[in-house]
């Protein structure tokens, strides 16, 4: 964000914002990428608004009109609009697409020594599908504005949760799940009267004699068979801590868990917590069985299950490392949803098997709404971090760590508390940091501190630390 002094508060109004030499140079070095993008004076309004319609399809950035671009991409310099009047024909093209307000904002930035305005024009990630002056919807990828093809803009529709593949009907019989041992037992348990093929057209499940998508993963007995490769869960347990899992450490053939969403999530949580079980890791008193909040594991599967895009033909994936978790869901994230709002802010992709779901006994999404707010206090009250959301470019992956609130200094004081010494692998099996050289870093700090010290005669890869007796030596008078 740029700090500055701004002409004039009115709503909806463009203000000039005054900038220090020092914003200056942070505008020149912004690198053009996914989330920014810096343009010359010459360039056409309608050629900008491709790049905004990309941003707003995508997750949002920044636009930077008024900046010559140097030779290799660099040495950008500044020069802009003459005034803010000079700049009415780039105005009113974007207004007219890209209006003013909520997800779009336009401001002039200036400095004392600098030549003319430069526009910074602040897009966010829309809840709708945004077309440029050509009539085209773009996508932002890397530092490019690609135009969206008949493939991908039913894609971006069910990114923008404006379409969801829930409700497409599948051509197979009716009775896979009128006639299914899950919808009578949801029937006997949960609606004490009615016949299944009745309820089911009423909740909008069956469509001309055929089931819908949510119908079939929420109420046949094996969804699999209808739908392939698109609403499984694989679950996978790597016995190491490195960033990406192989076959060479896979503890086991990866576990397939089938049937109805309700069973698979039952199914995927209890075996995640089993396997967890059996991960043990180094703690102050020695080795101990990992813990876990079942109550994270629970919300976020449950979350990559009904909230997944279910057009994308792949599986959830669950994997079991030794210092972390990771759900990994396919499809981005819904129409406005990032990263930083997700825990605010709420939209739901399909609806249906959201409202269905929760009908059933016990349901898994009890809190609707509330599942990954209750996953991220679960491990607050064990004092471990907060899990990490990720969104990739079509999945998002959501990561539990086993590292504890604690800064690492702490946790090494804290160990050396009941232990004579700590070496580098011991810092980093009880943070969870896989750096030597951060973990060599943190003793040095340590040491300048005076709280540590180095164990003499230990070197090289047997370095270890040690605390530095404080307590008062023996004095003669």
């Amino acid at each position: 964000m740029i700090d500055g002094a701004s002409e004039g508060a009115e709503a909806g109004v463009i203000h000039k914002v005054s900038i220090p030499e020092s914003q200056v140079f942070k505008v020149l070095e912004v690198e053009e990428g996914h989330f920014a993008d810096l343009k010359a004076l010459e360039i056409a309004p309608a050629k900008l608004t491709r790049a905004i319609a990309a941003f707003a399809n995508a997750d949002g950035g920044e636009l930077y009109v008024g900046i010559d671009e140097g030779p290799g991409g660099k040495n950008h310099k500044w020069r802009g609009f003459t005034n803010m009047e000079a700049a009415n024909g780039h105005l009113q093209v974007f207004e007219e697409l890209f209006p003013l307000g909520g997800d779009f904002l336009y401001e002039f930035l200036s400095c004392e020594g600098e030549h003319g305005l430069v526009l910074h024009v602040i897009i966010q990630k829309t809840k709708g599908i945004k077309h440029a002056s050509d009539g085209k919807a773009y996508i932002r990828r890397g530092s490019q504005s690609l135009p969206v093809g008949p493939d991908g803009m039913e894609r971006l529709r069910r990114n923008k949760g404006i379409s969801s593949f829930e409700s497409e009907t599948v051509a197979v019989p009716i009775d896979l799940i009128s006639n299914s041992l899950t919808i009578i037992d949801f029937m006997l348990r949960s609606v004490p009267t009615g016949e299944p093929e009745a309820w089911l057209r009423k909740q909008m499940v069956i469509v001309t004699d055929r089931p819908t998508v949510a119908g079939l993963l929420l109420y046949s007995d094996e969804p699999q068979a209808a739908l392939p490769k698109r609403c499984a869960i694989k679950v996978y347990r790597y016995k190491t801590t490195d960033s990406e899992g192989s076959r060479e450490n896979l503890a086991f053939d990866p576990l397939t868990i089938e049937g109805s969403l309700y069973e698979q999530i039952k199914q995927a949580v209890a075996k995640t917590a089993e396997l967890i079980e059996g991960v043990k890791v180094l703690g102050p008193e020695g080795l101990a069985p990992i813990s876990y909040p079942f109550e994270t594991l629970h919300e976020i599967i449950t979350n990559a299950v009904i909230h997944r895009d279910y057009g994308t033909a792949d599986d959830v994936h669950v994997r079991i490392f030794d210092n972390r978790v990771e759900v990994e869901s396919p499809g981005r994230l819904p129409a406005h949803i990032t990263e930083a709002n997700i825990l605010k802010e709420r939209f739901s992709r399909n609806g249906a098997i959201v409202r269905l779901i929760n009908k059933f006994p016990d349901p898994p999404n009890k809190d609707v709404g509330e599942g990954l707010a209750t996953a991220f206090a679960a491990m607050k009250k064990l004092k471990l971090k907060d899990p990490v959301i990720e969104e990739r470019e079509n999945s998002v992956r959501v990561s539990i760590r086993h590292e504890r609130l604690g800064s690492p200094e702490e946790i090494i004081m804290q160990y050396l508390e009941t232990h004579p010494e700590i070496n580098n692998r011991t810092v980093r099996a009880l943070t969870g940091i896989g750096s030597e050289n951060r973990v060599k870093t943190i003793f040095l700090r340590l040491i300048d501190a005076g709280q540590i010290e180095r164990v003499p005669g230990k070197r090289g890869s047997a370095s270890a630390y040690r605390r530095v007796d404080t307590s008062p030596g023996d004095t003669t008078s």
